[in-house]
């Protein structure tokens, strides 16, 4: 049963009418609820205006920084959860300061990185050592249903914030902690940030080409995959916490999200013995499957199965059944011939031309854009790609929008990246005296 409690109404709080996404409700916050659950842990401080996401009404407090543990909590935020992040005051999250580019306000700046993934939150800054913080922090965890870190292993338990003491705090709570490393083996203490991991989990090591080995994806992917394996995580604890009334610890690294997102490469490895290496722009076990040379510019052509090599065969002057290219497996041990015969069959026709006529053959095919293309074509807008917020500072400001999409609950931006400290002294007034009233 859920048990709701009164709270500041719209506006009453600092940024609450700049708000645009879904609002909690006290549905949101029923399952595993009880009669006695704390005061604090129900209610949200400040509405959202706007149709609710499946996580209207779950409270999430932010201790990340940077991007594996920020970019999880604007997820959760994304589907409808409240989400307060706490920030260092005078500098705040690392990436305030990562530019250019900046965007000018008058008196300062904003990082396009930090407003990348900070969507859909207040900030509160604050010094989490300091002792005189004490009771605003512990409200602050008695008001969250889920809390977020990535501090290095032991942090939290320096900050007074360890499993215990939160599980004493809040036995509901959800505890996310996202490491470099992991939290056991020789490695557990180092720090991890992106690039280090893409190289340490293997990623690396897989991309570029035989010239230029060991080339970085060119986004944040192993902080990305951490962050979305915490999400995943975070919401099988909610649904577990439905019926056993607790929360828990979840925890994962971004050398464990790599390995997650090996696939197919992985069982070269562990099951074939092979060690895959750099496979550059062509796929290491499907072909044709990658990029080619057509009149002005390249061509990516999938051949996913036989189907589709009987299809486009005829198009590149090839009868499907050579001898030398009949099945996959013989496509792939003579690719340099396969290659060569394809660039130039294809190379007497534009990329447009192409795709008009692989698209009418049934064979997948795309050009290479640039970002400035991809958000501005119509697929990206028929798909709702771009998200507006209207930033206290910058005003009206686009976003990368959250690509899932439901038919019945909502998603949508909520809240524009806050500025350093924006909701402290509101946050601070009704969480301190919503606890002062609970007895606390």
């Amino acid at each position: 049963m859920a048990v709701t409690h009164p709270s500041p109404r719209p506006g009453e709080l600092a940024g609450a009418g700049r708000s645009a996404g879904a609002g909690p409700s006290a549905a949101g916050r029923s399952a595993g609820g009880s009669a006695g659950e704390p005061a604090a842990l129900a209610g949200p401080v400040g509405e959202r205006k706007g149709p609710e996401g499946p996580l209207a009404g779950v409270h999430v407090l932010d201790l990340a920084r940077v991007l594996a543990g920020p970019y999880a909590a604007m997820l959760l935020g994304d589907l409808g959860a409240e989400v307060i992040k706490v920030e260092r005051p005078g500098s705040g999250d690392d990436t305030r300061q990562w530019g250019p580019p900046f965007m000018p306000t008058g008196d300062g700046a904003e990082s396009t990185y930090f407003l990348s993934v900070n969507r859909g939150k207040r900030s509160v800054a604050i010094d989490l050592k300091d002792p005189r913080e004490r009771a605003f922090v512990e409200a602050l965890v008695r008001w969250a249903d889920v809390l977020v870190e990535n501090f290095r292993p032991g942090v939290m338990d320096r900050l007074g914030l360890g499993d215990d003491r939160l599980a004493e705090l809040n036995p509901r709570l959800v505890r996310l902690a996202i490491s470099g490393f992991g939290e056991a083996g020789p490695d557990s203490d180092r720090i991890g940030y992106d690039q280090i991991l893409q190289a340490e989990g293997g990623l690396m090591s897989l991309t570029g080409t035989a010239a230029s080995p060991a080339v970085k994806v060119g986004v944040p992917i192993a902080d990305v995959s951490a962050g979305l394996f915490g999400v995943i995580g975070v919401l099988g604890a909610l649904v577990e916490r439905a019926s056993s009334g607790l929360g828990q610890r979840v925890s994962t690294s971004l050398l464990a999200a790599q390995v997650g997102i090996h696939t197919f490469q992985a069982t070269r490895y562990l099951i074939a013995g092979e060690v895959p290496g750099p496979s550059g722009n062509h796929h290491p076990t499907v072909a044709p499957y990658g990029v080619f040379d057509a009149a002005d510019g390249p061509l990516v052509i999938a051949v996913g199965n036989e189907d589709i090599w009987r299809r486009f065969a005829p198009l590149v002057g090839l009868e499907p059944a050579d001898r030398r290219f009949a099945t996959n497996a013989l496509r792939l041990g003579n690719l340099a011939e396969l290659q060569r015969i394809l660039n130039e069959g294809l190379a007497p026709h534009t990329v447009a031309d192409w795709l008009g006529t692989l698209r009418q053959a049934g064979v997948p095919a795309g050009e290479l854009k640039t970002l400035d293309r991809v958000y501005g074509s119509e697929q990206a807008r028929a798909e709702n790609l771009v998200w507006e917020v209207d930033h206290p500072l910058l005003g009206i400001i686009r976003l990368p929008g959250n690509p899932v999409h439901y038919n019945r609950s909502a998603m949508t931006p909520g809240l524009p990246p806050p500025t350093l400290g924006e909701h402290t002294d509101a946050l601070r007034e009704a969480l301190l005296s919503r606890a002062q009233a609970d007895g606390r």
